[in-house]
């Protein structure tokens, strides 16, 4: 951290002012990383101001009797070493003016020296706003209605209680592993418009309840909370308390429980919701306990629990690291880095007091950026899936707040900041440098170029063996696992009834046969309906005999018999075309791949330098494999159950598909030669994922184009 300097050209503004705090004005302390610190708290306002023991120690001597030059002077007298700069004495005089915690005579001189701080808070408050994911709204006080419940829910919060909480939480996961399929498959219509009303409902019941539980762990440790409002989350209304008197807790353990109750709340009532689900039949109150657990669950783990987004995990991390204000000092510290090597601002100061503080600053202002655009990106598509106009007025907005506003604020910095006065060409120069570095490096330095794509490995030459005649299994005439010729039986039927059908048709073509003889002597009128029925029955006698002939079932070429399961079958009854086993010819194998249609134009449009295989259980060895060729005109069935959602693959299924094999949409199957000495074990069926290899493209035509696709696919645009 830079230091200050000692003396400031605007010290005059404030030197004679007599300032002091405002009465009523509460003073706590707390201890960070082993040093004390101070909080000043505005009872009326609600709001938290945090002091360093050298602030403290100017604020504890402001008196009105006396100037602030006079208080500054007796402090650089008494500890020379820690006592306050010039500048950062202005500073901490314009913040505390910000937060009403100072009385003073004439305002109106010093207007103008925190004419830029109020311009600051302007732009907080226009920040709220430009944040439209999350918009607050404060309606009301709910301070007397907790004093009044708190003797009662108060109970709660204490042992006995987590002890409560923890055994209803284990016993309803335990519900909810067993009950795990059926989780799996209504959770595929939670954004279906019939169920939202319901999601809705779940939303605004579990957040309320999270909201209270801030405030009562808040008033069970002795804190105040006097606001409550409404939260627009992604333009939904949820309801939100302040509970940031919990900030001025000396005990850290406190401070976490509170960061944490919300939470702790959900999810005890999300796992109340997992009983009533698991223990009611489809309808309103099984879809509503649904939704609680849904949003109990997942809104946790995406929003609450994660400290890259400013809700309670983030509040949270900030304790346990014993940061405060993570995130803007995070954000301070990367400025600080651009201006003080990029732009070459010597007496640029990092928010940071130690190297360890710098590192978590950069690991988390970059961490936090990248995972706020994924987390909202994922959440724009989601919703306009389902409601294109609203994810349109959503994508609308955020460019406008993530793009548009940014880029030009950081053009104001560049032409108008008083701090680039004397480095001004230089901080424009790097800026256009860098815009030009990163648009040519990715419009037109080539980068390696791949995709991937699921698939199985299959023996060039297998046959499913099945029955074509319907019969009991009597002998299983070949093991498992053992190699074949031509011709060898596998398994041997028996079938009661068809040796039964065969005598009967043997008499009835004697019978025919029979009278036809005599119709040629008699009656030669009648020999022509006697022939047809001869032929009908020779056929149905041709039929039987084959089925016969069927009863032992034998390879149609050579082989390993696959058949694991037969060796249960013994004395089963097997309809007709009942699946037996695999006959594998293991001498040569290919890699059959499903393209999605997304990477149809890598497939066919642009030049396949080169494919590689690996397979699951082995992804350490690569295969290197042959020619390969694509199958022409999309596929719809599946080569594999193991490359859908049912089998755990990626590819998507139709619904009423019970084979598991049927895709949702087309696909491109593409057939890879795999040589003899792959050096991994190859199995009929195995899976694995095969990557093709391109001419190397740039980056920002390869993500146009990756764009242009997900707007077509899925919004025909």
């Amino acid at each position: 951290m830079a230091a200050s300097s000692t003396f400031s050209e605007s010290w005059h503004r404030v030197a004679n002012q007599r300032l002091c705090l405002r009465r009523g004005v509460n003073i706590r302390r707390q201890n960070h990383r082993g040093e004390r610190w101070f909080i000043a708290e505005n009872p009326l306002s609600n709001d938290f101001f945090r002091l360093s023991p050298a602030a403290y120690a100017f604020l504890c001597r402001l008196d009105a009797k006396r100037t602030v030059d006079e208080v500054w002077r007796e402090c650089l007298e008494k500890v020379p070493d820690e006592a306050l700069s010039q500048e950062e004495t202005l500073n901490l005089l314009a913040q505390l003016y910000f937060a009403n915690l100072l009385q003073y005579d004439a305002a109106a001189n010093s207007a103008a020296l925190f004419d830029r701080y109020r311009k600051r808070r302007q732009r907080e408050w226009r920040a709220r706003f430009l944040n439209v994911m999350f918009m607050r709204f404060p309606l009301l006080d709910p301070d007397r209605f907790l004093v009044r419940t708190l003797p009662v829910v108060g109970r709660l919060i204490s042992p006995i209680g987590a002890v409560l909480w923890l055994a209803v939480v284990g016993m309803a996961l335990k519900v909810v592993f067993d009950n795990w399929e059926s989780l799996q498959t209504q959770s595929q219509g939670v954004l279906s418009p019939g169920n939202l009303p319901l999601l809705y409902l779940g939303l605004i019941v579990i957040k309320t309840l999270h909201e209270f539980g801030h405030a009562y762990f808040t008033r069970k440790f002795g804190g105040e909370v006097h606001v409550m409002g409404v939260l627009l989350m992604i333009f939904t209304p949820v309801p939100y308390m302040d509970a940031s008197s919990s900030w001025a807790f000396r005990s850290r353990a406190q401070r976490l429980l509170v960061g944490g109750a919300g939470m702790i709340v959900e999810v005890f009532f999300a796992a109340l919701a997992a009983f009533v689900w698991a223990n009611t039949g489809p309808g309103t109150v099984n879809s509503l306990a649904y939704n609680i657990m849904f949003v109990g669950s997942v809104s946790t783990l995406l929003f609450n629990a994660n400290p890259l987004l400013r809700f309670d995990g983030y509040y949270m991390l900030s304790d346990l690291l014993e940061i405060p204000n993570l995130s803007q000092r995070a954000n301070q510290h990367l400025r600080h880095i651009c201006e003080r090597w990029l732009f070459g601002l010597k007496k640029s100061e990092s928010p940071a007091t130690s190297r360890g503080e710098a590192v978590w600053f950069v690991f988390f202002g970059i961490a936090s950026g990248i995972y706020r655009v994924i987390i909202f990106g994922g959440i724009l598509l989601l919703v306009a899936d389902h409601f294109f106009l609203i994810g349109i007025v959503m994508a609308i907005a955020c460019f406008v707040s993530w793009i548009t506003v940014p880029t030009g604020k950081f053009i104001y910095y560049l032409a108008a900041n008083p701090k680039l006065e004397r480095n001004r060409p230089r901080a424009i120069a790097v800026s256009l440098a860098l815009l030009g570095a990163i648009v040519g490096l990715l419009q037109f330095v080539p980068f390696p170029s791949h995709f991937r794509a699921p698939g199985v490995a299959q023996a060039t030459q297998w046959t499913q063996v099945i029955n074509e005649a319907p019969g009991e299994v009597v002998e299983l005439q070949t093991t498992s696992g053992a190699f074949v010729s031509a011709g060898q039986p596998l398994v041997r039927l028996h079938s009661a009834e068809s040796n039964v059908e065969l005598k009967h048709a043997r008499a009835s073509q004697d019978e025919i046969e029979t009278r036809i003889r005599g119709a040629r002597a008699k009656a030669v009128s009648d020999l022509k309906p006697l022939f047809g029925l001869l032929e009908t029955a020779t056929n149905r006698m041709a039929k039987l005999l084959r089925d016969q002939a069927a009863m032992t079932i034998t390879a149609r070429h050579d082989g390993v018999w696959v058949a694991p399961e037969m060796k249960d079958s013994l004395g089963r009854w097997l309809p007709r075309g009942t699946r037996l086993g695999l006959l594998v010819n293991s001498n040569t194998f290919q890699f059959t791949a499903a393209v999605k249609q997304e990477d149809a134009e890598r497939l066919f449009g642009r030049e396949l330098k080169g494919a590689e295989v690996r397979l699951y259980g082995e992804v350490d060895k690569i295969i290197s494999t042959g020619r390969w060729k694509v199958v022409p005109g999309g596929q719809h069935v599946l080569p594999s159950p193991a490359l859908g959602w049912h089998g755990g693959g990626d590819i998507a299924m139709m619904p009423n598909d019970s084979s598991g094999t049927k895709s949702a949409e087309p696909f491109f199957e593409v057939h890879v030669e795999i040589p003899s000495d792959a050096g991994a074990q190859l199995l009929h069926g195995r899976s694995g994922r095969i990557r093709f290899e391109q001419s190397p493209e740039p980056l920002l035509p390869r993500w146009i184009r990756s764009l242009r696709q997900l707007l077509q696919k899925r919004y025909q645009l």
